[in-house]
């Protein structure tokens, strides 16, 4: 069979630019299910919640080195997180604001 490489190519979305309102209304509708997908795999087991007690589910102890404010670093006044003097965007009246929160 010859093709016409001269003449317009319609595509998928040519096709339904040319459909009527009932035509696409009837697709969408043939397209949608009410079953809703569900992974068996997945269960509630899996999900781990913030700030939820793991410390009896894995058997062991979990130890952190807390060091201690260096000279170069400071605690902002708004977040209270330690930054290093870097970070120091303004003094006002002793207190000290990192860059996130000025």
């Amino acid at each position: 069979m010859a093709t016409d490489y001269d003449a317009p190519r319609r595509s998928e979305a040519d096709e339904l630019a040319e459909d009527s309102l009932e035509e696409l209304k009837a697709r969408r509708n043939e397209n949608q299910s009410g079953v809703v997908d569900v992974d068996e795999d997945a269960s509630a087991e899996n999900f781990e919640l913030p700030g939820a007690d793991l410390s009896g589910i894995s058997g062991e102890d979990m130890t952190v080195k807390v060091v201690p404010k260096q000279a170069d670093e400071f605690t902002c006044s708004v977040c209270f997180l330690v930054h290093h003097r870097s970070r120091l965007a303004e003094e006002a009246n002793g207190r000290l604001i990192c860059r996130d929160c000025a």
